[in-house]
């Protein structure tokens, strides 16, 4: 059995190394351990990984210079963003079922197209209902002015009879008996008369309010047909067929196409040199080579703290100016099949007019 105070077996040397080595060393004397030489190989290996990092640093290198972007000509800002639209909210406005959709996701609508229909049936059966007291209301009238035609007759046979009666009273003819009581005849078609034009007047009213409620259902049952307000694209379904929504349950999101911006951040001097109806433009990454003319649309009146999504020159840019950058509506109206929300890219605004545009940046007028 192997004894454990023994020591560690060293790298054995070769056998003509160890004759020599015996013969060199005193007697006595201890030998020493013999070290194995390093392998030549693990130093040509970092060279190599070290040659490999510079080579690929050099690239970069030389990438970086090839494609980075010459400088902007003084009067002229930059700022990176987002490609935004407005979005819009389809909602319903009365609590209800949807009965039908007729658009998705990633449809392009047009403003007014109906994107989904609600279930009408309750307001359809009080439209006829509605409908159905109008025509009474309409023969109540009729009614009320074939009266009134009743009663303008009597009166002017009582005003004919008293005439006649205070002649025969004037030749002794009549007494003046008869002719109190042809008064009271007049007197009392006077008020018959006013009482049925009273009557009609009523009737009127009550077809013009059966009237309102049909227009009323008509409208209700117009407004369960959910249309597209503006012209743009679904971006997102928020219900299904079958599901019963409460008043102002949102079923679409559609973004405007019409109004597509970006916002930007700039420092104070060069925010403060802005103003509305600037020129600029926008140069998507997805489209390095197409620069989009827009204009300055709206101006933060105060300074907040850089997003930290937002790429400033310098860490002292600590608070900037927000600064909208609005393409023009008929542009997007001729491109409106190429228009994405959320495509990131820069925003170039020239606050000096005398300012030239560089070649990469002019764009289509």
């Amino acid at each position: 059995m192997r004894d454990s105070n023994v020591a560690p077996r060293q790298d054995r040397a070769p056998p003509g190394a160890t004759a020599e080595l015996h013969s060199a060393v005193p007697p006595g004397a201890q030998l020493p351990a013999i070290v194995p030489a390093r392998r030549p190989g693990r130093r040509w290996m970092r060279i190599a990984v070290m040659l490999g990092i510079a080579g690929l640093a050099a690239g970069g290198g030389a990438w970086w210079w090839v494609h980075r972007q010459p400088p902007l000509p003084p009067g002229i800002a930059s700022g990176n963003g987002r490609i935004e639209a407005d979005p819009i909210d389809i909602d319903t406005k009365f609590a209800g079922r949807i009965a039908e959709l007729r658009a998705d996701e990633g449809d392009m609508v047009a403003a007014g197209q109906v994107v989904a229909v609600m279930d009408t049936r309750d307001l359809a059966a009080s439209l006829k209902k509605a409908r159905a007291q109008v025509e009474q209301a309409q023969k109540v009238i009729n009614e009320a002015n074939a009266n009134l035609d009743l009663q303008r007759s009597q009166v002017v046979l009582a005003r004919q009879e008293i005439e006649r009666t205070r002649t025969l009273v004037g030749q002794g003819w009549a007494t003046k008996e008869l002719l109190d009581q042809r008064q009271q005849t007049l007197d009392g078609a006077n008020a018959g008369l006013i009482a049925a034009e009273a009557r009609v007047s009523l009737a009127e009213r009550a077809l013009d309010a059966a009237t309102h409620d049909v227009e009323l259902y008509e409208i209700n049952i117009a407004d369960n047909a959910l249309v597209a307000p503006r012209v743009g694209r679904i971006e997102y379904r928020i219900a299904n067929v079958g599901e019963v929504l409460p008043a102002g349950g949102k079923v679409f999101t559609m973004l405007d196409i019409m109004s597509v911006y970006m916002d930007i951040y700039l420092p104070t001097p060069e925010a403060g040199r802005v103003k509305i109806d600037t020129d600029a433009r926008i140069l998507l990454d997805a489209y390095p080579d197409h620069p989009i003319p827009a204009k300055v649309s709206f101006i933060a009146s105060q300074a907040q703290f850089t997003p930290k999504t937002v790429e400033t020159a310098t860490e002292r840019d600590k608070l900037m100016f927000r600064i909208r950058v609005r393409i023009d509506p008929e542009r997007l109206r001729a491109h409106a099949d190429a228009v994405r929300s959320g495509l990131p890219g820069m925003a170039y605004v020239r606050f000096a007019p005398d300012a030239a545009w560089p070649d990469r940046l002019r764009g289509q007028p």
